[in-house]
């Protein structure tokens, strides 16, 4: 008799090369959870999620092609885990729309990133980042997932996930699971020049940011330019030097050790021999990635012909279920 594991479901969006701060905070964990064998696993390249912000669509199949190539030279394994393409999948999109008539347009207003984004562009805001949440609980909802690997700041896309769920069961009978967090420990990885900021895909210089296929050499060069505040001591003091503390937490992540830890091995070192460690440690460390990397994006079909499996596994999951909610409300014939 086969064990049920509990499903869990996560994505990337699609809007670029994988820095630093998407591998600390997504992709090393998606490899971790994985690997620990505790769950069914569904991770997906959130192609539709990504329409949100400014794009060119001759580059979309390229960042989509990309993308996936980054999971499968990560280590996310087809034999373990169901790895797919959003956009191949009606239902998230039809799920969405459901969900949408059910959704309260309040809590819609309060979601902190669609305030962010707005107010930041807001000639340019479009519907797509006020809907956002909706997709993202249809992307969860479809899976019966009971965990989404989630940081600090999608907990409130997560509890309207939630709350959508419980509405639908509660007016047209129990359909969905509610998703939990599964909360990941990860550091928030800002920009290598203004470090008050994330580091970013879509809304960072590239010298400003560390890409996890970077060569050694541009590693070496943007480290090296890196802001590191005031003074000559390395000390680990987020307060009083941001930018010092963002280059710390980087090596502390990729080393397994403590911030505070590392700023002890470099007591007494120049800046200069800290910035020049941690560009060898990050080197170092995606130096099979990207010798990976580069071999699936020799063999592009490869790649394709895993997300096109994957993505049939995911629908006839999604599909089911699809029927299933659709029947709920009276739209099956």
């Amino acid at each position: 008799m086969r064990i049920m594991k509990p499903i869990l479901v996560s994505g990337i969006q699609t809007t670029g090369r994988l820095h630093l701060g998407n591998y600390l905070g997504a992709l090393k964990n998606f490899v971790d959870l994985q690997n620990s064998g505790a769950y069914e696993c569904y991770f997906f390249l959130a192609d539709l999620h990504s329409l949100t912000e400014q794009f060119d669509p001759k580059e979309k199949p390229k960042q989509v092609l990309e993308l996936a190539a980054d999971f499968l030279a990560a280590g996310l394994d087809p034999k373990k885990s169901v790895i797919f393409q959003q956009s191949q999948i009606p239902a998230h999109s039809e799920l969405a729309w459901i969900l949408g008539t059910i959704a309260p347009m309040g809590e819609l207003k309060r979601m902190t990133q669609f305030k962010e984004k707005s107010e930041r562009d807001k000639e340019d805001a479009n519907v797509g980042l006020f809907y956002y949440p909706i997709l993202m609980a249809a992307d969860i909802l479809l899976y019966d997932a009971k965990f989404v690997p989630v940081g600090d700041d999608q907990l409130q896309h997560l509890e309207l996930a939630r709350t959508l769920a419980r509405k639908f069961n509660a007016k047209f009978g129990d359909t969905f699971t509610e998703p939990k967090p599964l909360l990941t420990q990860t550091p928030r990885v800002m920009n290598l020049a203004e470090p008050g900021r994330k580091m970013s895909k879509s809304r960072s210089h590239p010298m400003n940011v560390v890409y996890v296929d970077d060569a050694p050499e541009d590693i070496k060069a943007k480290i090296a330019r890196a802001t590191t505040d005031s003074g000559s001591e390395v000390s680990y003091e987020p307060e009083k030097k941001p930018g010092l503390a963002n280059l710390i937490d980087m090596y502390a992540a990729l080393s397994g050790k403590e911030p505070k830890a590392v700023a002890e091995d470099f007591s007494g070192k120049k800046y200069s021999e800290f910035k020049a460690a941690l560009a060898e440690l990050v080197a170092d460390h995606f130096a099979g990635f990207r010798e990976r990397k580069k071999a699936l994006l020799a063999k592009p079909e490869t790649i394709e012909k895993a997300i096109a499996e994957g993505s049939k596994k995911a629908g006839k999951v999604a599909n089911k279920k699809m029927a299933d909610a659709k029947k709920k409300i009276g739209l099956a014939l």
